[in-house]
């Protein structure tokens, strides 16, 4: 199940360059190289082997591989010549644009990565695209969805495991006022206590909330908002909680019934695979008892 079963990579990335060109080369484009090549190498390693192609053939592999793969293994490979960071970006912006909009994508990169992430991908996204994320939230998105992404992307989180007990049970106290205990739900609070508490802390706030009210913070949640917001929400709390256990549901989600879902099962397997591939993988196999391979 392991990716550590994978022979060493023994080829440079200068040999890698040099397979890659052949496999260019001739009639159509041989694909199984393609893939056994760059599915096998992490990002240092396929940075430098775009340098040495470069270097080699004065042509950039990039655009090479959009001339030479159709379809969704095109979309699979591009994505994943990326770096983490500059992957997102791109995601996130191509879920934005008017004429593609996938919303659920956009929230679902951005609420289930860590502040750190957040600040590369913000980074990334201004240098590719002459613009600030924030900009193109405001721009794309609406009300409390809007509202909470900016919330998200803008707060610095502690990212550390340390959590506070207290607050936990004040936050949870606040977060029963303005949802449950009241009629229609206060939004600002949702939104104040889920963008500005550390992943640890939310967690602490969820087991105390399910200790003082008897019910689930998620429940709470699911009852009180609705739509993108709700999603939004929902995201933060479940990857606060277990990231692994939230993308194996997604991928699940994505496969079963008639029909996949290919853009979610490539967003998610491409971005996730040098994070915590292995750990969804665990889950995937607790949860639905077969193997996420097959």
């Amino acid at each position: 199940m392991s990716t550590l079963s994978l022979p060493p990579v023994l080829t440079s990335p200068r040999d890698d360059a040099i397979q890659l060109y052949r496999a260019f080369k001739g009639l159509g484009c041989d694909t199984a190289a393609v893939v056994n090549i760059l599915a096998h190498r992490d990002a240092t390693q396929r940075s430098l082997i775009q340098h040495e192609y470069r270097a080699m053939y004065s042509e950039d592999l990039l655009k090479r591989l959009v001339s030479e793969l159709r379809g969704k293994l095109e979309t699979a490979v591009v994505l994943w010549m990326h770096d983490p960071a500059g992957r997102d970006a791109i995601v996130i912006r191509q879920a934005l644009l008017p004429d593609l909009t996938n919303l659920d994508a956009a929230t679902e990169v951005i609420c289930s990565r860590t502040p750190s992430q957040i600040q590369l991908i913000k980074q990334n996204y201004q240098a590719k695209f002459g613009v600030f994320l924030e900009q193109d939230i405001e721009r794309h998105t609406s009300g409390d969805h809007k509202k909470l992404l900016l919330a998200y992307v803008s707060t610095s989180r502690y990212e550390g495991l340390e959590v506070d007990r207290e607050m936990a049970m004040k936050d949870a106290k606040a977060l029963y006022k303005a949802g449950e205990k009241r009629l229609g739900t206060d939004e600002k609070t949702f939104i104040r206590i889920f963008s500005e508490r550390s992943r640890a802390q939310l967690a602490a706030i969820s087991a105390a909330y399910h200790d003082m009210y008897g019910g689930s913070l998620k429940k709470a949640v699911k009852s009180e908002t609705s739509g993108k917001f709700e999603r939004g929400l929902l995201t933060i709390l479940q990857c606060s909680e277990n990231p692994a256990k939230y993308f194996a549901k997604a991928l699940h989600k994505a496969m079963k019934g008639l029909g996949t879902d290919d853009t979610t099962l490539i967003r998610i397997i491409v971005t996730r695979t040098e994070i915590d591939m292995q750990y969804i993988k665990a889950e995937y196999l607790r949860k639905y008892k077969k193997t996420l391979n097959d």
